[in-house]
């Protein structure tokens, strides 16, 4: 009898050790996952998970910058960066552009960013025009976060070169309209055709003579 219960407790004990180990083992992991971290762009130790990927994702509270905790270096080829390319000119969204390439989201906004810098601030017009300049200027809304604080994207196309000759960004209001006039080069704000859609904001600032409205 002694020896059953000898045999009871020595398995006992074990499997209150092994316990005792696993426990070890969890606080140290949940000391591990609440280390100290900081992020990268200001420093901030205030951050949230935010997702999951084989590694951890973070979000700053203080300046919103979204990071990966030790990211692995993962080389794009040249053939996904064109086809991103392709995308980001088909107007693909950026969520829908990680979906088809399987690249990751933190590096698609940083590869997106780089392009956006190498965009020349000042539009170039060549000494030599041989052709009257059209332009047609549009608007387009999107949101961030949140469809009840939109803003609206206003663009002035020349439509020879379809190069994007003018922009703003701002509400829909004939002040915003007035703002992307005036980002025109002067040749452009003396250019022969004026295509818009029917909104009056329009008509506010370009020539009556110059102004054709098209659309339904």
């Amino acid at each position: 009898m002694i020896t059953i219960f000898s045999i009871l407790f020595a398995q006992i004990a074990f499997v209150l050790l092994e316990f005792s180990k696993a426990s070890e083992n969890c606080l140290e992991i949940d000391h591990q996952e609440t280390s100290p971290r900081t992020c990268p762009s200001c420093g901030s130790a205030r951050l949230v998970k935010n997702g999951s990927t084989h590694n951890h994702k973070y979000q700053c509270n203080i300046c919103g910058r979204q990071f990966i905790d030790n990211p692995t270096n993962i080389s794009i080829s040249a053939q996904t960066k064109l086809l991103i390319d392709r995308l980001l000119l088909e107007r693909i969204s950026l969520r829908g552009i990680v979906r088809v390439t399987n690249v990751s989201w933190s590096w698609l906004q940083e590869y997106v960013n780089v392009k956006m810098a190498a965009i020349p601030r000042q539009i170039i017009i060549p000494a030599n025009i041989n052709y009257n300049l059209i332009i047609k200027c549009d608007e387009m809304w999107s949101f961030v976060e949140s469809k009840k604080t939109p803003f609206y994207i206003w663009l002035a196309i020349d439509r020879h070169s379809r190069a994007i000759v003018g922009c703003f960004i701002g509400d829909r209001t004939r002040q915003s309209a007035r703002k992307l006039w005036a980002s025109l080069p002067p040749i452009y704000q003396a250019c022969t055709l004026v295509y818009t859609d029917f909104w009056q904001a329009y008509q506010t600032f370009v020539p009556r003579k110059s102004h054709h409205a098209v659309g339904s």
